[in-house]
């Protein structure tokens, strides 16, 4: 079974995202903020994808505040987890905010909230999974 790590700060959409994930998609999914944790999680090699909140209130690294972008910069910098699929889940949905995110971040891909077509959450984070990162 395929693994999703998602790092989330509200507890009410890491539990949407879970059962989606793991009702409609037969995935497992592990869900966590805390920046130790998904470091650690990343380097278990038993996750395909992660879904990577954008603004994270809780989040800190090396006593500093992190968002999703600096978490992803890490795991990207990191030659153990470099190749893993991140996906930027956030409300940012201006326009020009994918390509500044995803620019920054060094992302794979960029779904926003609120999820509205769980099936199409599902296919995108699979895709994911089959193809990795398009790097």
């Amino acid at each position: 079974m395929s693994t999703v790590l998602i790092v989330e700060d509200d507890p009410i959409n890491l539990k949407v995202f879970t059962k989606i994930l793991s009702k409609r998609g037969g995935l497992e999914v592990t869900g966590t903020e805390n920046v130790d944790e998904v470091i650690a999680i990343a380097t278990s090699g038993k996750i395909k994808v992660i879904l990577m909140d954008v603004s994270l209130s809780n989040s800190y690294y090396k006593g500093q505040p992190v968002d999703g972008i600096k978490i992803t910069q890490i795991l990207k910098d990191n030659p153990t987890t470099h190749h893993i699929p991140i996906v930027l889940i956030t409300a940012h949905a201006m326009e020009g905010d994918k390509e500044t995110f995803l620019g920054l971040s060094g992302a794979d891909g960029y779904i926003t909230k609120p999820i509205l077509d769980q099936v199409d959450f599902v296919n995108q984070v699979k895709a994911f999974i089959q193809h990795g990162t398009k790097k």
